[in-house]
């Protein structure tokens, strides 16, 4: 179920996860919209993560293309779970309670970056009979389908270390919180690779991704790493074969590096790769008029195939 109130950008919605988790959603453009774009956020963000790429596409389309943002739990001014629900797999299930209750009826096309992009892949595998039919394109930003500690910043994970963080963040939740030395620990290499890349990063950018990642409660940041740890959907790609697809990401991305892409591409038929040069891990900030234009030329293919479907059943 869905609660709908006022606000003064978009409209803004709480849908009631399944085992009723609140989620905070925020929509834009009109409710009878022939298409709408569900953007998926990736792990430590929230909403605002979009908010210079939504600027962009904002002056881009009109009515015609419905916008859906929102927060997954633990994140941003969603509700807060037990830290065992903090699993990708539990994402997808908040992804397709939200399509539910916001978008029922009608062709939708989705976005993910980071975690986001691996959430979309778990909702292929889960929600397969959507995918062709309510699922007319996907985007996928900075993302993987699996691997992730094998290349890039991820190498520095390990099961053990995630476990002994998880354990501590649980069982002294003041004590780990309070701790600026960890914090810092915690958030300082993030922050650093939000700027990161070739390019000069504009301030504005710097200080929305440093503000997000300080916002993240550390419970919601260690609940997600094992997810992230085991993470693969190499199997689940041939789901999307032919599929309108962007798979998309910086080519100085040091988190989740450019060549997860290339490997997600080459198994997509139907995909189109884009490097963006220079573009670190936070490409959707960074490089939001680019990526805007790369969503934009998705949302076109999936809506001809929508218009090609609809002529042959007629």
């Amino acid at each position: 179920m869905s609660k709908t109130f006022a606000a003064s950008e978009g409209r803004r919605a709480t849908v009631t996860a399944d085992d009723g988790v609140p989620i905070a959603v925020r929509t834009f453009g009109a409710h009878d919209a022939t298409l709408t774009v569900v953007f998926v956020h990736g792990h430590c963000l929230h909403t605002e993560s979009w908010a210079i790429l939504r600027e962009q596409l904002l002056r881009h389309w009109d009515a015609g293309t419905r916008m859906v943002f929102y927060d997954h739990r633990g994140h941003g001014e969603s509700g807060h779970a037990h830290h065992a629900t903090y699993t990708i797999d539990q994402l997808a299930a908040d992804l397709d309670a939200v399509l539910r209750a916001v978008a029922p009826t009608g062709p939708v096309v989705l976005v993910g970056h980071s975690m986001g992009a691996m959430v979309l892949l778990a909702y292929a595998r889960l929600f397969p009979a959507a995918i062709g039919e309510r699922i007319a394109g996907i985007g996928l930003i900075a993302g993987a389908a699996g691997g992730i500690t094998e290349v890039g910043l991820g190498r520095l994970l390990n099961r053990h270390a995630v476990a002994s963080l998880q354990r501590a963040v649980v069982h002294a939740p003041r004590v780990m919180q309070a701790s600026k030395r960890f914090s810092r620990w915690i958030f300082g290499p993030l922050i650093r690779e939000a700027s990161a890349g070739t390019r000069r990063v504009n301030p504005r950018v710097a200080a929305i991704a440093t503000a997000i990642l300080n916002e993240t409660p550390l419970l919601t940041m260690s609940g997600f790493l094992s997810s992230l740890l085991t993470f693969d959907e190499a199997h689940t790609l041939p789901r999307l074969s032919g599929l309108p697809t962007l798979v998309l990401a910086g080519s100085a991305d040091l988190m989740v590096p450019f060549t997860h892409s290339v490997v997600l591409a080459s198994q997509l038929a139907g995909a189109e790769l884009v490097r963006i040069e220079g573009a670190g891990h936070s490409v959707i900030l960074e490089c939001a008029e680019e990526v805007a234009h790369s969503i934009a030329a998705l949302v076109e293919r999936a809506a001809a195939g929508v218009r090609k479907h609809y002529a042959v059943a007629g």
